[in-house]
Order: structure tokens, then sequence, then C-alpha cells
């Protein structure tokens, strides 16, 4: 019970709030006119509940046996991803589901937080026993094999959020400036020719971003809509279940990549300045138990957890108001779905952990 108290009660709290308003706006759009289809907001709840229960189990849990098992959930993950590629369930031309009975695993979520458990112990680990370059171009060969998995499904928005989330451990491991500079620079001309290698659909999320008017009832149909609802909301927003873009179904997925449109539209600026608040107080509070760290491990483990929730509401909420290329990317705590759901409180769980054995000084110098 003791343990109980200690935990951030700060982040859980600002984690409910977001969980709330995304049970509130997915209540509000399951409507078909007066009859309500409770299936998504059903299986949201159950999600949920999985996830608070495995966030709970993890925090209580010593995060430094997963530095144990790292390789081998690294492994069971390039299996995982594997697997989906053979027998996964295809949905719009992307293959990313592995379907059990009556409900489905998207295993690149749960890739996401093994990647970062498994980098993060790995640059913990070898800081001291291996160079700078060595470093970088084994961690390089390490994130190339899920990378080129994922890609294959294809799934450009989970690469981008990962390979993000790799250059922020890479930054906070030790590395410096100019050599991370030098890695961009490379990463760019290598990835380059990649414009080559995408389906056609995804050249045209990228080229409609631009000018979507260049095709409004086509690959453009996306941003305008949710251009529209996030500007039709205003300072407050028309209420719950009054939004005429969600309600009337002009809006696209908006239980999923666009439920920051429907949020804006309902709530209106102050309902989505709520939105952006939560989320600060989490980062905030993460940011404290990185600093509260008891080793690298823990330190980096908390790093690469806000770098993926970070990039994944930075690309989520700007393909949402224009301004980012349609990236098929959830916004992390709110969009319906059970496997980035479950998976993203199990890492607030781990994280945790980390500050429940924080260590009695927030000294900075985790790193050296």
């Amino acid at each position: 019970m003791n343990k109980l108290f200690k935990l951030d009660w700060i982040l859980i709290i600002a984690v409910a709030l977001l969980l709330t308003i995304g049970l509130l706006v997915i209540y509000s759009i399951s409507f078909n006119g007066s009859v309500l289809n409770a299936a998504n907001l059903e299986r949201q709840i159950i999600s949920i509940a999985i996830g608070f229960a495995l966030m709970f189990f993890l925090a209580f849990s010593d995060y430094r046996k997963l530095n144990d098992y790292s390789t081998k959930l690294y492994f069971l993950m390039l299996l995982m991803l594997a697997v989906v590629l053979v027998a996964g369930k295809t949905v719009k031309g992307h293959t990313g589901w592995l379907g059990f009975s009556s409900f489905s695993v998207q295993p690149v979520e749960l890739a996401k937080l093994i990647i970062i458990i498994f980098l993060a112990s790995f640059l913990s680990q070898k800081r001291t026993q291996l160079s700078i370059v060595v470093r970088i171009v084994a961690s390089i060969v390490l994130i190339f094999l899920p990378v080129f998995l994922i890609l294959k499904q294809p799934d450009l928005g989970s690469t981008v959020i990962i390979l993000a989330s790799w250059g922020a451990l890479l930054a906070t491991s030790g590395i410096s400036k100019k050599n991370l500079a030098l890695l961009a620079v490379i990463g760019a001309v290598v990835l380059s020719p990649g414009w080559f290698l995408m389906k056609n659909y995804q050249k045209d999320r990228i080229v409609n971003f631009i000018d979507p008017y260049r095709d409004p009832t086509g690959s453009g149909y996306n941003v305008i809509q949710s251009t529209i609802a996030v500007g039709s909301g205003q300072m407050f927003g028309k209420g719950l279940g009054h939004g005429s873009q969600s309600q009337l179904n002009f809006l696209p997925e908006k239980h999923t990549d666009f439920i920051f449109s429907v949020i804006a539209e309902e709530l209106g600026f102050f309902g989505a300045a709520a939105v952006f608040v939560l989320f600060g107080i989490i980062f905030w509070r993460l940011v404290e138990a990185a600093r509260a760290s008891r080793d690298n491990f823990g330190y980096l483990f908390v790093i690469g957890t806000m770098a993926v929730i970070f990039f994944q509401l930075l690309v989520n909420v700007g393909m949402n108001i224009g301004v980012m290329p349609v990236a098929g990317v959830p916004l992390p705590l709110l969009s319906y779905g059970g496997s980035s759901m479950v998976t993203t409180l199990a890492a607030i769980g781990i994280a945790q952990s980390v500050y429940l054995r924080r260590k009695k000084s927030n000294s900075l110098d985790n790193l050296n």
C-alpha cells in the first residue's frame, strides 16, 4: 500500500483525464441518428481496463528486469513482424493485424515499446564498451531489421515514429550534436531514393498535403474535411454530438486518425487546448521520472517513451490541421485502438516503475 502512494499520481490523473476525453468523444460519434452503436465504445473501455491493469502491474514490478530480457524481446518482435506479413489481415492495402477469434492485435504497436526497451538497454550497456561510431553503426543495423519489416506492411507512419524516437535516444545517450547532424545528412541521402519505392497512395498523401485541392474528392479529401472540422469548432465548439463534419460522416476515420478534428469541432479551441495541457503535464512528469532515474537504462527508457508519445502527437495533430501528410498515426490515449492503448499505458507503467525506484536526489548526471 505504501508503494501505491509513492506513484506519480499527477501523471496518472493526467492520463485518466485524457482517457475520459477520448471516451466522451468516441461516445459522441457512436450514434447513428438516435441509435447508439456502442461496439467501438465498449471495445475501447475494455482496452483501457486491460491497459490500466497492466500499467499498475508494471509500475510495481522492477523495470530493471526488462534489461535482462531485452534481446529475447527484440527477436520476439522480429518474429511477430514477420508473421504478420505472412498471416496478417489486410485492411485498405495495409497488412498490419493478427486476428485472434473476435479481436485483432497490431504487432507494430508492441514493436514500438520493445524497440524502446531494446535500444535503452543496448545504448546504456554499450556506452563504456563501444566507441560512438560503433554504437551508431550497431544501432543502425539493429533498427534496420524491424523498420524493413514494418515498411513491408507497408506502414510509413510507424516507421517515421520509430526512426524519430531512435534519433531522440541517440541524442540523449551521449552522442555529440556534430555526429547527430552528420548522421541526419547521411540518413537523408540514403533515404531519398525511398520516394521511388513508395506506394502510389503514399505519394498522393505527400503531394496532396501540399495542395489537397488538387484531388479534393480523392486523396486530398481527408485533409480538407479535417481542417474544416477543426476550423468550424471555433473557441467553444459545437458541443458533444453536434459536430456537423463528424456526425454527418463527412470526416473519415473519425474514431482513429482524425479524432483530434472531432475534439476541435465539438469542444472547440478550449477543448483542444485542454488536450495539449494534459499532454504537457505528462511530458513534464516523464521528464521528472527520467531525471530521477537510478540508472541509464531507466533514464533512456523514459526518454524513449516520451519521444514515441511526442512524435505521435506531433504527426497526428499535424495531419489533422493540414501541416503534415496523412500518415495513419493514432493520437496516444485518445484514438480508438486496443493495441495502441494497451502498449501506451504499459510504457507509462514502466516509466512509473522507474519513478517509484527513483534515487533520492534529482541529479541530471544520469549518463556520467
